[in-house]
């Protein structure tokens, strides 16, 4: 494994020949240094595409397990990890991580078992995970203190499944931290909104809670048509059953809805945070529509919430204010949300987005240098 390149490079899909590392392939002890981000970015995205330099055991039951090397990374107390991994029916697999300060770690956490079909595997995160260290909030780890470094173990039902793995990362945070407002791109402003299509959860008998699996459905159908392939056009109900998260109770898990993305042939899901709305103009200028958690209250100036929402930037007014598509109304599905109430929403998850994408595609300049791929 080498350092990856100073830009936010997403590589094609590189599966690791599974015979060499299950014959005892060892990885460094040493602890892996990705690039720093700079000062001004809270956040730190890390990823993989070729998983060579990881340990794999096999047990008894024919289980493997994949263990990252121990990657060094900027200060960080929050962790969200990224999967995407093309299961078979019948395959599952866990994911857990372990944080690091000055080379000690703390337990491994789970962020539960994700599977395809729950009618062969359950598909669920863990609950009661609470230590003096940390604890889990279904798709985010929070820790106590800052850690330096980090370590994710993965476990497969079988070796099948294990060389299913095309891209696995994680969004590291330090929340003590503020990123400074960049000036805007102004070049975008009042252009004409990407073509994604509108839906509302509310169309949906169950669908009061399904904010999650509507927003990634609409990505998924301007993919579809964007790249002319039907496969990617699904119903709301069928990408909700897909995500749902029987410990949560929900449709909401972040990893888990990209988990289901990132499984489709040829694409990638990747759930991370961006540093502002700058980096969002640069992913609009570039065509590519992202998907934005926020407080729902907060964007329309009803209060401090905290309730949660997703919905789908498209846009910007010829002010700057931002054109979303919300999946939460029946009526004026897209419209524009002034800025700064935007940006005092978005703030509730720290910035969090899901992007999807073709996973051959190249991605716009990362700007700040706060991805870090190893190809």
């Amino acid at each position: 494994m080498k350092l990856l390149m100073p830009r936010f490079a997403f590589s094609p899909s590189l599966s690791f020949p599974l015979a060499r590392l299950l014959t005892g392939l060892a990885a460094s002890l040493s602890v892996l240094a990705a690039p720093a981000a700079p000062a001004v970015s809270p956040h730190q995205f890390v990823g993989w595409t070729n998983f060579t330099a990881f340990t794999a055991t096999t047990n008894a039951a024919g289980e493997v397990e994949l263990l990252s090397p121990a990657t060094a990374a900027r200060p960080w107390r929050e962790l969200v990890p990224t999967w995407n991994a093309e299961l078979a029916v019948t395959g599952w697999l866990r994911v857990e991580v372990r944080a690091l300060r000055g080379g000690a770690g703390t337990k491994f956490y789970s962020f539960g078992q994700w599977s395809r079909d729950t009618n062969q595997h359950p598909r669920f995160s863990v609950k009661g995970q609470r230590d003096d260290a940390g604890d889990v909030d279904t798709d985010t780890l929070q820790l106590q203190s800052p850690a330096d470094a980090f370590q994710l173990r993965l476990t497969f039902d079988s070796a099948a499944s294990a060389a299913r793995l095309k891209f696995l990362g994680a969004v590291l945070t330090n929340p003590d931290r503020e990123a400074p407002p960049r000036e805007p791109l102004r070049s975008v402003w009042g252009r004409p909104p990407l073509n994604v299509p509108t839906l509302s959860q509310m169309a949906y008998r169950d669908g009061k809670a399904w904010c999650s699996p509507t927003t990634l459905t609409m990505l998924l159908r301007y993919w579809s048509a964007k790249l002319e392939i039907p496969a990617l056009t699904f119903d709301v109900p069928e990408v909700a059953g897909g995500v749902h998260d029987t410990t949560w109770r929900g449709t909401g898990n972040w990893s888990f809805n990209l988990a289901f993305a990132g499984a489709l042939p040829g694409m990638r899901g990747v759930v991370t945070r961006f540093n502002d709305v700058r980096e969002l103009e640069d992913w609009i200028a570039w065509g590519w529509p992202v998907g934005v958690s926020l407080c729902y209250d907060r964007l329309r100036a009803k209060g401090p919430g905290p309730n949660g929402h997703l919905m789908i930037c498209v846009g910007f007014a010829e002010n700057g204010d931002l054109i979303l598509n919300d999946p939460g109304t029946r009526f004026q599905m897209r419209r524009a949300w002034p800025r700064e109430q935007f940006i005092a929403a978005w703030a509730n998850s720290r910035n969090t987005v899901y992007l999807v994408f073709p996973d051959d595609a190249t991605p716009p300049t990362d700007a700040l240098g706060h991805w870090s791929i190893f190809p």
